[in-house]
C-alpha cells in the first residue's frame, strides 16, 4: 500500500480498523495503534519513539477524556506511568551513591534504625532488586486512597515478616521501593521528591514529570498540561476508582509523558547523568540461587519475543498501562502510556515495537 492510500484511509477510518496489508516500519506501528483505539481496546494512548536521538513516531491516540471528546498529546498530556516510576528511582539511587550518602551494599537499619527488626538483615540492593523478601500487596491494597505520607505508610506492611531468607529469593514489589525511597529521604535530609526533581528531573530536561498531587495537577494545568482520566475496562470503558498513589511514588506514582519518559531513555543510552560503573550496577540482572532475575536495580532487564536485550520496565496500576523500553544495540527507545488498567494487549504492543527493530 502506498502512502498517500494509507494516509488516506485513516483519515477515512478515523475510527475504524484499518487494513495492514503492505505497511512496514512506521506504517505499520501507526496503523496498529489506530486499530486499538478503532477496536475499543483502549481509550487512549501516548507515544514516543526514538532511534538514535531522533524521533521516528510521536503521536497521541484516542481520548485522554472520552467523555469531553479530548484528544492525547504526547508532548502536554500526562499519564501514571505506573512502574516506570522505578526506572527514576533507581537513577536518583545511582546519584546518591555517587555522591556518598548511600552505599549499594548497606543495610536499611543504617538510615531507617526505626522500621521493625526482622529475622534477617536486608540491604538496599536488595530492596532495589526485589531479593530482600519484603511481601507484596494484598487485597485492596493495591488500590490505597490513603494521604500517607512515605514514611507513615509503612505502617500497612512493616509487622510482617520476610517471605525469605535476603538474597534467597525474589518477588517483585512494590513495598520494597517504598522502603528504598524512605532510606534515600533519611540518607539526603529532604524530601524523596524533591531530591528526585533536583538529582535526576531537572537535569535530563524531564520537566513534566511529577508526583500526583492536586496541587501540583493545577499548577501544571497553568502551563498547559493535562492529565488524561483514569479508566479501567468492562464492558467498554468506565472511570477507575479514586487512587492516592503518592506514598508509593518511587515504585509506581510517578505522572509523566511520553516524550519526557523517552528523554529518560535516551540518557540511559547516552550514559548522561551517572557513570558507566553505575549504570552497569543498576542495568545488570541480579542472580538468585545463580540463576539471573532478569531484573537489575529498579530496571527490567531482559529480552523481547524476538531474543533481543532490553532494559526499561513495563508498568501496570489503576488507571494506566504502561511500556518503556531501551534497546542498547540498536539505539532505540519505546514508550507507551495508556491511562486504563491493564487492557490485555502487551502482545500487540510488542508487535509494534519490533516494527522499528533492524
Amino acid at each position: 500500500m502506498r502512502l498517500y492510500e494509507y494516509i488516506k484511509g485513516l483519515f477515512r477510518n478515523k475510527e475504524k480498523p484499518v487494513s495492514l496489508e503492505g505497511l512496514e516500519g512506521v506504517q505499520k506501528a501507526d496503523a496498529l495503534l489506530h486499530n486499538l483505539i478503532a477496536e475499543h481496546k483502549i481509550p487512549g494512548m501516548a507515544v514516543t519513539i526514538l532511534r538514535k536521538g531522533k524521533t521516528v513516531l510521536e503521536k497521541g491516540y484516542g481520548y485522554a477524556d472520552i467523555e469531553k471528546r479530548i484528544g492525547v498529546n504526547p508532548q502536554q498530556t500526562v499519564f501514571r506511568i505506573a512502574s516506570i516510576s522505578k526506572c527514576i528511582t533507581a537513577l536518583a539511587l545511582g546519584k546518591m551513591v555517587e555522591e556518598g550518602m548511600l552505599n549499594w551494599d548497606s543495610s536499611l537499619y543504617d538510615y531507617v534504625p526505626y522500621f521493625p527488626r526482622k529475622a534477617f538483615d536486608f540491604t538496599l540492593r536488595q530492596l532495589a532488586g526485589h531479593t530482600a523478601g519484603i511481601r507484596g500487596y494484598r487485597g485492596k491494597e493495591y488500590g490505597l486512597n490513603h494521604d500517607f505520607s512515605i514514611k507513615d505508610s509503612i505502617a500497612v506492611f512493616e509487622e510482617d515478616p520476610l517471605l525469605f531468607e535476603p538474597g534467597k529469593g525474589y518477588l517483585y514489589n512494590s513495598f520494597d521501593f517504598v522502603l528504598l525511597s524512605l532510606a534515600m529521604q533519611e540518607a539526603s535530609g529532604m524530601s524523596f521528591e524533591e531530591y528526585v526533581e533536583e538529582k535526576v528531573l531537572l537535569p535530563l530536561g524531564m520537566e513534566h514529570t511529577f508526583p500526583p498531587s492536586e496541587e501540583e495537577l493545577l499548577f501544571r494545568a497553568k502551563q498547559g498540561i493535562s492529565s488524561a482520566k483514569w479508566y479501567t475496562r468492562q464492558k467498554g470503558f468506565r472511570e477507575a476508582m479514586p487512587v492516592n498513589n503518592f506514598y508509593k511514588l518511587a515504585g509506581g506514582g510517578y505522572l509523566s509523558t511520553s516524550k519526557d519518559i523517552a528523554r529518560m531513555g535516551e540518557a540511559i543510552l547516552e550514559q548522561q547523568l551517572l557513570t558507566h560503573e553505575t549504570y552497569n550496577q543498576l542495568l545488570s540482572s541480579q542472580h538468585v540461587n545463580g540463576k539471573p532475575t532478569y531484573y537489575g536495580l529498579g530496571f527490567q532487564v531482559s529480552q523481547d519475543v524476538r531474543g533481543r536485550a532490553f532494559v526499561g520496565h513495563v508498568g501496570n496500576s489503576i488507571g494506566a498501562y504502561t511500556n518503556f523500553f531501551v534497546y542498547p544495540e540498536e539505539q532505540l527507545v519505546a514508550t507507551i502510556l495508556i491511562n486504563c488498567t491493564d487492557p490485555k494487549i502487551q502482545q500487540q504492543l510488542d508487535e509494534v515495537i519490533t516494527c522499528f527493530k533492524k
